[in-house]
């Protein structure tokens, strides 16, 4: 059957340029580039089309939108701008969203610091990484500053109000330039060593702390020659599980991918002035019909588009051919030439057969693992029915809670779980409007009744996707009191068949209406497992609504307070300091430099703050 867009395919251009599909709604549904526009999107539209990602993709495109590019690099620039803009549901992605973690090191302050962050591209800084796993990024930092001792404190200068060294000081992991015990330039000697180590200079550095023990065990300071073993210990230790000598390749990333079904998985194998420096391990999703050099040019836009480095040479898989805009990209982004290529013979190739294979087992670890999960979660299902004697499998759970502390700033949460694991687009948040004192009572009822009379009357205008879905299962955090007044304000509404149960945290008891003793459950069983992860789940959510209305009250009340701060002043002041914390920390010449802020008002200001005790 003839698509609707037919007639706009046959006009289409062949040149290179982007791709969107738009659904009804006009929402991006994918974005792609091609070297010429034509054969490239209507390849999608050909009834022959039998790979099921393609074919769902096709059913569902209402609208396309094509933008024509000089050249095919420049195709690729747009569309990862455009991804990153629109992020669609059908373009292939990395399955953690978060930004890749590294290692920075601030070298313009004046004692600069050696830290864990997923932020990028700030002057003054230096990074290393980006990395794979957040959680050697931190081990390594550990052994770093066990070794090295730079400060650990925040900010860009040392030290604390106190004057005096904290903690760190005293279990010897910092030198305490806060207080003048380690001056500017040794400062600066310790971070060469840190950088040093990071770009891939090991031995120097052990070279040196071996020297440093024996000569302290040679005047007899064991203690000391003990402390700098420990250090070299730390130092090789990290050296051998971080390189591999391969001395002839220079700086080169190796690539493997391995796909199956809609999820891929990528090893990257970084090889800095001729040492294998760790393996990074990816996982992507929506691959499904997708080919493996439509996987790597998805995963290198996105791997080397938030990288600060690039190496000048990138080793791929065999059936990636066609480069040349991979490498236009690249280049572009390093500001020199970078070679893309699969390696044709010796080391190099043997290298990208070892990635591929560490792909592939990557892969089949995570679907054995996701299988696994997957059967844990129809067991808990399972469990809940038949314990609950439920009419049906509890396939949508919706989970509430209710946050205060002395009726300040009440909130309520729901949370929901489809097929037993979160669905955080249906997440809700609930501001409590007519609660008088501390009633957690009246407060469930206000958020059951708020929740359900959207379920009844809704219009075209208010017409919310998580309140329009009926639960199979509800759960209420609380004993039998919250589970009453959940059941009474639910009673006011003609609903389906809805099953109501409350899970009190003391004993992990599960009230069921018109059951006075509780359920227990094996708290080893799934079953409750769940429930448990449904209910802490709630409450994280609930807890964070009512700490950020909380801290927005203690803002304003914190304005309210000051004399000559009226609304248009106060909006200065927010906006020219970013947060009450700055705001309350900011010196009088600070306070002074407010623009539109005369500076009577901002020393009145500056005077008040500190007689209140506040800054």
């Amino acid at each position: 059957m003839a698509h609707a867009l037919e007639p706009r395919l046959k006009t289409l251009p062949a040149k290179p340029g982007v791709y969107l599909f738009r659904d009804a709604k006009g929402e991006v549904l994918y974005i792609g580039k091609a070297k010429s526009l034509r054969p490239r999107v209507r390849s999608y539209f050909q009834s022959g089309e039998s790979r099921r990602g393609v074919a769902d993709l096709a059913r569902r495109i209402a609208d396309l939108e094509v933008i024509v590019t000089g050249s095919e690099a420049e195709a690729l620039h747009l569309e990862q701008t455009l991804v990153k803009r629109h992020r669609p549901p059908f373009n292939v992605r990395l399955r953690d969203d978060k930004s890749f973690p590294y290692i920075a090191v601030t070298v313009e302050d004046d004692y600069p610091r050696v830290m864990f962050t997923r932020e990028r591209h700030r002057r003054g800084v230096v990074y290393f990484g980006p990395y794979a796993n957040a959680k050697k990024v931190r081990e390594t930092l550990d052994v770093l500053n066990r070794v090295f001792r730079f400060r650990p404190c925040e900010g860009p200068q040392p030290g604390r109000h106190s004057g005096i060294p904290c903690l760190d000081y005293h279990i010897d992991r910092c030198l305490a330039p806060c207080v003048g015990y380690v001056s500017k330039d040794d400062y600066a000697d310790i971070i060469d060593g840190v950088v040093q180590f990071l770009s891939g200079d090991t031995k120097s550095i052990q070279r040196e702390l071996e020297q440093q023990m024996l000569d302290a065990a040679a005047l007899e300071r064991f203690e000391d020659a003990a402390r700098y073993r420990n250090r070299l210990f730390s130092v090789r230790h990290l050296a051998e599980r971080q390189f591999a000598e391969r001395r002839e390749f220079g700086t080169v990333d190796v690539i493997g991918i391995a796909a199956a079904g809609d999820r891929a998985a990528v090893q990257v194998f970084p090889l800095r002035d001729g040492k294998l420096v760790g393996r990074h391990s990816f996982h992507l999703e929506n691959v499904e019909g997708q080919d493996i050099p439509t996987v790597l040019e998805a995963f290198v836009l996105e791997y080397y588009g938030s990288s600060p480095s690039v190496p000048p040479e990138i080793v791929v898989p065999p059936e990636a051919h066609d480069t040349e805009a991979l490498e236009e990209f690249l280049s572009a982004r390093r500001g020199a030439h970078v070679e893309v290529r699969p390696a044709q013979r010796g080391e190099k190739r043997r290298l990208q057969q070892l990635a591929t294979q560490n792909a592939q087992l990557a892969l089949e670890t995570d679907a054995a693992a996701t299988e696994q999960r997957r059967l844990r979660r129809v067991e808990a299902l399972e469990e809940l029915r038949e314990t609950l004697n439920l009419e049906s499998l509890p396939v949508r759970i919706e989970c509430y809670d209710i946050s205060n502390i002395q009726a300040e700033s009440p909130v309520g949460s729901m949370v929901v779980f489809q097929d037993g694991v979160p669905k955080k687009a249906h997440y809700r948040k609930f501001g409590l409007r007519r609660l008088e004192g501390p009633d957690d009572f009246a407060a469930m009822a206000e958020v059951i009744s708020r929740r359900f009379a959207r379920l009844q009357d809704v219009t075209a205008d208010e017409y919310d996707e998580s309140f329009a879905s009926v639960p199979n299962l509800v759960v209420i955090d609380g004993g039998k009191g919250q589970l009453s007044a959940a059941l009474a304000a639910m009673q006011a509404y003609d609903l389906p068949r809805v099953a109501v149960i409350s899970l009190a945290k003391r004993e992990e008891e599960i009230f069921l209406p018109h059951r006075s003793d509780p359920v227990r459950l094996d708290r080893h069983s799934p079953g409750l497992q769940l429930l448990q992860r449904l209910r802490d789940e709630a409450h994280r959510f609930a807890l964070g609504f009512h700490r950020q209305r909380r801290s927005a009250r203690a803002r304003e009340s914190i304005f309210e307070r000051l004399q000559g701060v009226g609304p248009a002043r106060r909006r200065a002041l927010v906006q020219h300091f970013g947060s009450a914390e700055r705001f309350l920390a900011a010196s009088e010449e600070e306070m002074e430099a407010v623009p539109g802020l005369p500076a009577k008002t901002a020393r009145s200001i500056y005077a008040q703050l500190h007689k209140a005790g506040r800054a």
